[in-house]
């Protein structure tokens, strides 16, 4: 691509990415701090991904995936995962219809644009994989019916961490088709002085809808018309393959991994990359975009071994291996 094309593309990103601040604004009106989770989430939404928030109780998970979804105007569903949830109570189900013997369609809390899965492990797996078909086909099936999802369609996951009472481990083939998996941690001690602060009073603060749906498909078309170099993408292919086969990297932590990444891990990459650049104003990619967001993609999608468990090694700990050692173009 040439000079002159990146330039006008530049142009053309700054001038359509001006919304971001907006929503930052909006969503800052009730979340303190947080930078990180609400960046992410924005880049799932312009990314066309699902994203998988974990923390213990009480850091604003829910809050903020809620407070995004009212900066844009579209339908929101919040869905409680409990133990005694049924895969019915999440896409729907048919009822007979005694007068005539026929069955209608009663659709499920699935039918919306955003949906928030809230504390998504404290269910058992059956419920967890209703989502599965949603997610990847972006349609929900019901008996012999299939019905496609409205767009722009996004799956907002929360969970608490494994080690907590009555929680499920979510199944590899879920995890993996969310594209960012989120930790997040306690603030810092001024935000959370700010925080105690806003949260006493009793007057709470509106969130306004500033995005319109056309707004958000018309920002991904943009996203995917952002130049990434060819170079790029083999430094991406790299970082993935570094995953599965280590040794042929020069890497010694092939006892560590159980499993790499798939290759979900390679587009959403590229594609998370690209909304990153969109993000920050420019109309090309470069390779400190793809660190930033690759240990967000590739966590919960290298497995690791017993072995590093024990030794307590984390998957954080393998990726920042493999990007320390992978050449940056």
């Amino acid at each position: 691509m040439t000079e002159l094309n990146i330039e006008a593309l530049n142009t053309y990103v700054k001038e359509h990415s001006t919304f971001v601040t907006k929503v930052y604004e909006e969503v800052g009106k009730i979340i303190v701090g947080q930078r990180y989770m609400i960046e992410r989430m924005i880049l799932a939404l312009l990314a066309d991904g699902h994203i998988l928030v974990e923390g213990v109780p009480g850091l604003a998970k829910t809050t903020a995936v809620k407070t995004l979804a009212q900066t844009i105007k579209t339908g929101f569903q919040r869905i409680q995962f409990t133990p005694d949830l049924l895969p019915a109570d999440v896409v729907g189900t048919q009822i007979y219809q005694p007068k005539d013997g026929n069955f209608t369609i009663k659709k499920g809390p699935i039918f919306s644009n955003i949906i928030l899965a809230d504390e998504i492990n404290r269910a058992p797996s059956k419920v967890q994989s209703a989502l599965l078909e949603a997610m990847q086909e972006r349609q929900v099936t019901i008996g012999e019916n299939t019905f496609k999802l409205d767009n722009p369609f996004l799956v907002m996951a929360t969970q608490n961490p494994i080690e907590q009472e009555g929680t499920y481990p979510l199944p590899e083939a879920q995890t993996d088709r969310f594209m960012f998996k989120l930790k997040v941690t306690y603030p810092t001690k001024e935000e959370e002085k700010n925080i105690m602060k806003r949260m006493s009073r009793l007057e709470q603060m509106d969130v306004n809808a500033v995005i319109a749906p056309e707004a958000i498909i018309k920002a991904r078309t943009i996203v995917d018309s952002i130049y990434i170099d060819e170079k790029l993408h083999d430094y991406i292919l790299n970082i993935v393959f570094a995953t599965r086969n280590p040794k042929d990297f020069g890497l010694g932590i092939s006892h560590y991994i159980q499993y790499g990444a798939s290759p979900r891990a390679s587009i959403y990459l590229a594609k998370a990359a690209r909304a990153l650049a969109f993000l920050n104003g420019r109309g090309y990619v470069t390779p400190q975009d793809i660190k930033t967001i690759g240990h967000d993609i590739l966590r919960h999608r290298v497995l690791l071994s017993y072995e590093a468990e024990a030794e307590d090694i984390t998957s954080d700990d393998v990726i920042t291996q493999i990007f320390d050692k992978i050449e940056v173009p």
